[in-house]
């Protein structure tokens, strides 16, 4: 056997090989996600600290500015789904900027109740954000109930509710 036929043998290995180390290269140079935690302008006037102790628990990874940023979020690509996932949750509803308009509060405790939140993929991972059946109907009485003493304020437009002044 000659060296040439064996050596042709790992050229595809080299090829694989050197994808792999540019691919890599070029996920290093995209950076990392961002996840610096902006500051808490304003939470909710909780009705009970149970109720924020819940949401804490269950919510405020994707919903607040006090993510709990898993070690796999500096992994590139991972960690770039992860901040887009929370910059989604986020505006859809957060718990650290309820004096600014936009907050779909009035779908929150609903979502919870129909199972429909904390999203099953989270779970997966953080099995501490499942809540039993006591604590869920705990979680969407105080959310109605706070959200009934302390509402978000609207978007500009948004029918069917009123916005309010900031305090």
């Amino acid at each position: 056997m000659s060296c040439s036929s064996s050596s042709s043998s790992f050229r595809p290995a080299h090829a694989f090989l050197s994808g792999l180390l540019v691919g890599a290269v070029v996920l290093g140079l995209g950076g990392c996600a961002n996840t610096a935690n902006p500051a808490v302008e304003r939470e909710p006037a909780w009705d009970a600290p149970r109720t924020r102790a819940l949401a804490e628990r269950a919510c405020f990874d994707c919903h607040s500015h006090q993510t709990r940023w898993p070690w796999y979020a500096s992994v590139p690509l991972v960690g770039w789904w992860l901040q887009d996932h929370v910059d989604e949750g986020r505006a859809h509803l957060n718990f650290s900027t309820w004096s600014k308009p936009g907050h779909e509060a009035d779908e929150a405790a609903e979502t919870i109740e129909e199972g429909e939140m904390p999203l099953a993929s989270y779970l997966w991972l953080h099995g501490e954000a499942k809540l039993g059946a006591d604590d869920t109907a705990a979680l969407v009485a105080g959310l109605k109930a706070t959200f009934a003493k302390d509402p978000p304020r609207r978007a500009a437009g948004a029918a069917g509710t009123a916005t309010h002044d900031d305090d």
